[in-house]
């Protein structure tokens, strides 16, 4: 019977049920109440209505009868009444090959899946309209994030979480995550935005891709300046939506500790607020090497936010690479691994360094010197231009200490307020710019070599 409601809906639309509208059709079929529907879905009950109301006009045009959710059942019993007889009908005349009921041919030869066509059929399905990806960057060569894809998976598609951060050191790999997981799951939503947020971005650029996306008649000239009016909030109730946001952390002050929001981008601390406490079906992905402040400090009282922080890469995926490089043996790369902390970004710089330098690459392997090309210095200058002072203290503390200290000893030494040094160690952290074996606090070495290079 669902399968004949699926059937109904692709000749009339295009595209099949989505799973809002499946779980209208079968809750109905179960004689399930909006409100349960709607409980269950966590979503709206007006919504819901509004879903059911657009599903029985589908139906009542398809059929040429009146359908509501009373008689759907009834409706949907009818049809395979009328599709059996139109079978035997078929069976007594071999001639005939399919039999049209209103307006909609149920074809008697063996059914294919939904989205395969018959293979005498020159119908193409459509290409899906509701998926701006053109600021998506390509996925390059992709090492192995298993654990991370399955743990994206269960928290979006099986837990339904409505915001999540990804976040990590500059080139640990977080967008290329967020595209490979994307390319995986994207049949999952009815909408994808993914909208990149450079430093000339704005909330009112963003607000009008969003609802560009939804609705693409909409005049962009006419969206008011004020974010608040058009609530986009309504349009991530209505439909599911995946909204990606790479490159979160310049919405955020640098020379600030992490997480502190620019003046001309509390929109965003609003919208994120409504995703937070309003009911919908969609989910926000936030990409960056910071997170907001307040999603940080909520995340462990609300399930349906979630934070995940890359990594670096295991040993046998970049050894891998570096025998794709034939930089060497895999022994002599190891601690080249841990230096660079299996960051492909950082790796990567080293491995193309490596064979410009002839002998003196073979003795930076040899030797497992940490070394820091001007590119990797760049890169790193960027993050720490980003530190507020208290920070850039605290990691001169650190620096000179030869080895991991524990809190104690940072708070007997007394050259930072604790509750200062409290919050600094919080946003460092945040940052992932300390590691914590133990209890004890350090930096990474290429991060520690990076200091000392830069104070001296």
């Amino acid at each position: 019977m669902l399968k004949l409601t699926d059937d109904l809906v692709f000749a009339k639309t295009g595209q099949h049920l989505n799973d809002l509208q499946d779980k209208v059709v079968r809750g109905t079929i179960q004689g399930e109440t909006y409100e349960k529907i709607a409980e269950d879905f966590h979503c709206n009950e007006s919504y819901v209505r509004d879903i059911g109301a657009k599903l029985w006009h589908i139906f009542s045009e398809s059929l040429g009868e009146e359908v509501n959710k009373s008689n759907l059942r009834s409706a949907m019993e009818r049809l395979q009444v009328s599709l059996f007889s139109s079978h035997s009908l078929f069976l007594s005349n071999i001639a005939q090959e399919s039999v049209q009921i209103r307006n909609i041919n149920f074809c008697e030869k063996t059914r294919q899946p939904p989205d395969i066509p018959n293979s005498n059929s020159d119908y193409q399905q459509p290409p899906t309209e509701h998926h701006e990806l053109s600021e998506m960057p390509e996925l390059g060569v992709f090492y192995d994030r298993t654990s991370e894809l399955e743990t994206l998976q269960t928290c979006i598609l099986q837990e339904h979480c409505r915001l999540i951060t990804i976040t990590g050191i500059s080139g640990i790999g977080k967008t290329q995550l967020a595209v490979k997981f994307l390319q995986e799951i994207k049949h999952n939503f009815e909408y994808i935005l993914w909208y990149n947020l450079d430093h000339a971005s704005t909330f009112t650029e963003f607000q009008a891709e969003l609802i560009e996306l939804f609705d693409p008649n909409t005049d962009s000239e006419l969206i008011p300046k004020n974010g608040k009016r058009l609530k986009p909030i309504k349009y991530l109730q209505k439909h599911r939506c995946l909204v990606v946001i790479d490159n979160i952390h310049n919405l955020f002050l640098s020379n600030q500790l992490a997480g502190q929001y620019q003046s001309e981008y509390e929109e965003f601390r609003y919208l994120f607020k409504q995703i937070e406490e309003l009911s919908h079906q969609s989910c926000f992905l936030l990409i960056g090497w910071e997170q907001p402040i307040e999603l940080a400090e909520i995340r462990s009282s609300n399930p349906k936010f979630k934070t995940l922080t890359i990594r670096g890469l295991e040993t046998t995926a970049i050894a891998e690479f570096f025998r794709e490089q034939e930089l060497g043996e895999d022994e002599k790369l190891t601690p080249i691994i841990y230096h660079y902390q299996g960051n492909p970004l950082w790796l990567n710089i080293i491995a193309n360094f490596i064979p410009e330098m002839e002998d003196f690459g073979d003795k930076i392997i040899e030797n497992n010197p940490i070394f820091l090309p001007q590119s990797l210095k760049d890169n790193l200058q960027q993050q720490f231009n980003r530190l507020s002072p208290l920070e850039k203290q605290v990691i001169l503390e650190l620096v000179q200490q030869e080895q991991p200290v524990n809190l104690a000893q940072l708070l007997i030494r007394g050259q930072i307020p604790s509750s200062d040094l409290f919050n600094a160690l919080q946003s460092l952290f945040r940052r992932c710019w300390l590691e914590k074996p133990d209890h004890f606090y350090c930096l990474s070495p290429v991060l520690r070599q990076y200091i000392i290079e830069l104070n001296h």
